[in-house]
């Protein structure tokens, strides 16, 4: 009895499970062309090292071009490298 209950309900879980889906951005580049398609679906390729390039591939599609936000080598701002001396009055 314990064996097909156990059945019944390691084939519900499989079948009620939920499709996930994968991470939006990838790829090592700075720059994302974000692609829609007839029916809905859209895809994010990134390979872009410039704007000017994405536009280009972009033009004549329907596509924009996005900065990816998970870029590795993102340039954050930093504080000088030198701090200012108090002054004293």
């Amino acid at each position: 009895m314990r064996i097909p209950t156990l059945a019944i309900w390691a084939t519900i879980s499989v079948l009620a499970a939920a499709p996930t889906q994968a991470q939006t951005y990838g790829g090592n580049a700075p720059i994302c062309l974000q692609r829609w398609y007839w029916g809905g679906g859209e895809t994010f390729y990134c390979g872009y090292s410039s704007m000017a390039q994405c536009h280009a591939n972009a033009s004549g599609l329907s596509a924009m071009c996005v900065t990816n936000p998970y870029f590795a080598n993102a340039q954050v701002p930093r504080e000088p490298a030198y701090r200012q001396p108090r002054r004293a009055y």
